[in-house]
């Protein structure tokens, strides 16, 4: 009689397997980090389009207090705070700024580019065919800052469930408004509602694929964290510096750079404001 239980609880012993509780865990980073992008996206997109669309010129000025912050208030001081080599973040920061500047040139080359309002006439239509540097640009930033914020959640998801999901909140927190910019910047390229989205939401995926990345090799995945942090940050920087910022000077007036410099200290506080949220975690 009493090998029925003796045999149940064996059977059930050798069933067991550690591996679900892994399997799990990367259920749980890959529903995060899509959650994660498909929601910032939406989120930002419903608001550049329902709000913003109107005000592009002015949300050009709040595009570069965001860039600027997350890059130099937030991306590049987490970088330099790890135990990565200071020189060789530099290096990287040198060769990201001159890559993109090339990346730059190659696309004058190959596309005719112009903004809205600029006063050149072009055929209907050309505005989707001929999308402005300045918007591929930002989506590779944006693409390798997707893959670290990836990274980042599965390291928390491995860590602790709870400290993945607040992880995985704060990184909706703080790229609603980055993407905010983005759209901004592609609509200002020439880009449709429509491509803008479909770029956005796909570089928002290799938030996925740097969460599967930093399940499979976290040890490795994390030490990299800090030099594709810097890199994207550079291509961040130079496009407010070289693109954004050369449209703001040509416009001149008082009355046209009072608002600029307004809503660039608006695009810094909600960085600031978002960062001290997260660091608060």
């Amino acid at each position: 009689m009493p090998k029925a239980p003796v045999c149940a609880l064996i059977c059930n012993f050798v069933a067991f397997d550690p591996e679900p509780a892994i399997d799990t865990a990367l259920l749980s980073i890959l529903f995060a980090t899509t959650v994660a992008g498909a929601l910032s996206i939406s989120a930002a997109a419903i608001l550049s389009f329902s709000l913003l669309s109107r005000m592009v010129e002015r949300m050009v000025s709040l595009s570069v207090g965001i860039l600027l912050a997350t890059s130099l208030l937030h991306a590049l001081p987490e970088a330099f705070e790890s135990e990565a080599d200071a020189h060789t973040l530099f290096a990287i920061l040198l060769a990201g700024l001159l890559g993109f500047f090339l990346l730059e040139k190659l696309a004058i080359l190959r596309h005719s580019h112009h903004y809205e309002g600029d006063g050149h006439g072009h055929e209907h239509g050309h505005d989707k065919h001929e999308a402005g540097r300045a918007g591929w640009m930002i989506l590779v930033g944006d693409g390798l800052h997707n893959f670290t914020d990836g990274i980042l959640i599965a390291a928390a998801f491995l860590a602790d469930p709870h400290l993945g999901l607040i992880t995985a909140l704060a990184i909706i927190a703080h790229e609603i408004p980055q993407e905010i910019g983005d759209f901004i910047i592609l609509l200002n390229a020439g880009f449709s509602r429509a491509r803008a989205y479909a770029y956005n939401l796909a570089c928002s995926m290799m938030g996925v694929v740097g969460g599967v990345v930093g399940y499979l090799t976290l040890d490795e995945a994390t030490q990299w964290i800090p030099y594709v942090l810097v890199f994207a940050s550079s291509g961040f920087i130079y496009i407010a510096v070289s693109d954004l910022m050369p449209q703001m000077q040509r416009r001149a007036t008082l009355r046209d750079t009072v608002p600029q410099v307004i809503f660039i200290a608006v695009g810094v506080g909600i960085v600031l404001f978002l960062t001290g949220m997260t660091h608060g975690h």
